[in-house]
């Protein structure tokens, strides 16, 4: 991947909308007597349900430096030893109008996603409340997981089980209070929220808040698009700025590419002016092939600039991982190798020394869903 450039990923995301209407039509060719009256039924309302779903997951990763610390993305920093990702369980109640949804999980993984939270809140991944006075419009208010980026928390949605800098360093969560509307094949989602990542703000920070945004399209059945936007005055008086952009397109039943692109910008205050913006980008292009049901390959490719030392990398780095998803109902088994190549050794050799520029890790994850 080349330096300096930011490659523009398209993004879009919709939900199409399907109309169906029933109409039924009876005809009687005998006239009812005099003393029967004749009654219609008034359509039934949608009764509220309730939906669990869940999963877990394990893993075991190896580093051939021995070195825990050349991972430097999210949720698999462990080095020859298994390891508990994450136990999650998902409640989801849905009525006509109104919904609300509580998604809690346990280990390593939810620790990590929720990090600014401390002690029970730190299981809480996802817990908002939904409501839609029209059918193409719902607001939501809580916290829930970020629109921005192509890869998701709960490893049974992604195909890969080690996740892109793309991700690590973009937001996780946002609470706040959202609308989203359809229209056609597009869908509009505004909102205001906390700071990035923080359920409860600091004290001192307590009226900063960050706006965000998505503007979803599907021209086809096979190619989405999603253009995502967050922004505002952070806790730590930098205003933050991330534009992102993501695609996908089924190529045929059996092969499908998605590509993903974020421009992150930070302005610091010196307490008169602000300084330059520093940013950090990426782009990443994810090629998913599943020949059968039961067996799938993805490879999800990835170039990754923090030259200005925005997230403290202070280099580039190319990163390619290769994955493959044995499927067996709820079950999969992820084999997965890993090449990382940086521009300035960041990473240690088996001594501990920080004087290497790639690295090779290896994982076996197991993920199951219910």
């Amino acid at each position: 991947m080349l330096q300096k450039i930011f490659a523009t990923g398209f993004a879009l995301c919709t939900t199409v909308l399907v109309y169906s209407q029933e109409n039924s039509v009876a005809s009687n060719n005998t006239t009812p007597p005099a003393t029967e009256t004749q009654t219609t039924t008034p359509p039934e309302e949608k009764k509220p349900t309730l939906t669990i779903s869940g999963s877990a997951d394990v893993y075991f990763r190896y580093n051939t430096q021995k070195q825990a610390l050349n991972n430097k993305t999210s949720f698999t920093n462990s080095q020859n030893s298994f390891a508990l990702g994450m136990a999650s369980v998902k409640l989801e109640h849905t009525g006509s109008k109104v919904g609300a949804v509580l998604d809690l999980g346990f280990g390593t993984r939810a620790t990590e996603f929720s990090y600014n939270e401390t002690g029970i809140f730190s299981a809480v991944k996802q817990a908002y409340v939904s409501y839609s006075p029209l059918k193409d419009l719902k607001f939501t208010a809580g916290t829930w997981a970020t629109h921005v980026g192509y890869e998701l928390v709960d490893p049974q949605l992604n195909r890969n089980y080690s996740m892109s800098y793309m991700f690590t360093n973009g937001p996780f969560t946002h609470t706040g209070l959202k609308a989203e509307y359809a229209k056609g094949k597009s869908t509009f989602m505004v909102g205001l929220s906390n700071a990035t990542d923080f359920r409860v703000p600091p004290s001192d920070q307590i009226n900063k808040k960050f706006v965000i945004a998505q503007y979803s399209i599907a021209p086809t059945d096979k190619l989405k698009f999603y253009a995502n936007y967050v922004g505002g005055k952070a806790p730590d008086t930098s205003i933050v700025n991330q534009f992102d952009l993501v695609g996908t397109y089924a190529v045929s039943s059996k092969f499908n590419v998605g590509i993903n692109a974020t421009l992150n910008s930070s302005q610091t205050w010196d307490g008169s002016k602000s300084a330059d913006a520093q940013s950090w980008y990426g782009f990443a292009g994810y090629f998913n092939y599943d020949p059968t049901a039961a067996f799938g390959l993805t490879l999800p490719s990835e170039y990754f600039n923090d030259e200005k030392a925005v997230k403290g990398l202070g280099t580039t780095i190319f990163a390619n991982t290769l994955s493959a998803n044995f499927k067996a109902e709820g079950f999969t088994f992820i084999p997965e190798v890993r090449y990382e190549a940086a521009g300035a050794s960041i990473y240690a050799d088996s001594k501990g020394a920080f004087n290497q520029k790639n690295t090779l890790s290896f994982i076996l994850a197991v993920v199951y869903k219910f």
